[in-house]
């Protein structure tokens, strides 16, 4: 079953897909009248759907039936430094919606390699790997932001920043409680500077260890974002 993603959807007497899925619908995928597809908000709510007038350039469908997803009770929120190359931070992207993400803030930090971000190819990665692990929620993509002001306004129950010392090593599964809204800070390949960690410190952030591996930047964010997961599990 082929599953659309429509943000904002609403149903109406008449449904149809947008330009560019449209044109996958009837172009590539070649859907004719009474082909059934899966559309869904990216709000937790999935629409089995029957094509019912594949023109030239709109696809249009109506809603047999509607199932909505049972709301999670934790929340995972992944602040992470972008990769030099981008690759690695788009592959990052990709499968953390896979194992389950609510929420990815990108954060310039004083040693981060990278100083931008192609955030509307970042949303087409994200939307590619919804669809293809047949997924109904779609993350919050937040653009790159200080990790100042990211942290001075970070408002999540449980906050971690991703640091190991001699004097920290408390593991994350065991730091982070079950059922509750988590944030995790992914430093650059340089790691936080001593100002940064302090900062964090300062707004009531807790320092959590991934392991003893040393690991890069975006297998640190997958793993903290699995972590959560299985927490939850």
């Amino acid at each position: 079953m082929h599953l659309f993603y429509l943000p904002g959807f609403i149903p109406g007497e008449i449904n149809e897909l947008p330009e560019d899925e449209s044109k996958h619908a009837l172009k590539v995928l070649r859907l004719s009248s009474g082909d059934k597809i899966e559309v869904t908000d990216g709000k937790g709510t999935l629409y089995l759907a029957e094509v019912t007038n594949p023109g030239n350039k709109a696809c249009r469908f109506k809603i047999l039936s509607q199932t909505t997803s049972k709301p999670k009770d934790f929340y995972i929120h992944v602040a992470i430094a972008p990769t030099k190359n981008a690759d690695r931070i788009e592959w990052f992207v990709e499968k953390c919606i896979e194992i389950g993400i609510d929420e990815i803030s990108f954060i310039q930090c004083s040693r981060s390699e990278r100083k931008n971000i192609n955030l509307d190819r970042i949303e087409k990665i994200a939307v590619s790997a919804m669809k293809q692990s047949q997924t109904t929620l779609f993350p919050v993509l937040n653009p790159l932001t200080s990790i100042k002001s990211f942290i001075e306004n970070c408002k999540e129950d449980y906050k971690f920043i991703g640091y190991l010392s001699e004097e920290h090593k408390e593991l994350l599964q065991k730091a982070a409680p079950a059922s509750s809204r988590y944030c995790v800070l992914i430093g650059p390949e340089g790691d936080f500077t001593n100002d940064e960690v302090a900062l964090a410190f300062k707004n009531n952030f807790k320092p959590a260890s991934l392991g003893n591996s040393r690991l890069r930047t975006e297998t640190a964010g997958i793993a903290a974002c699995h972590i959560f997961n299985i927490i939850n599990s």
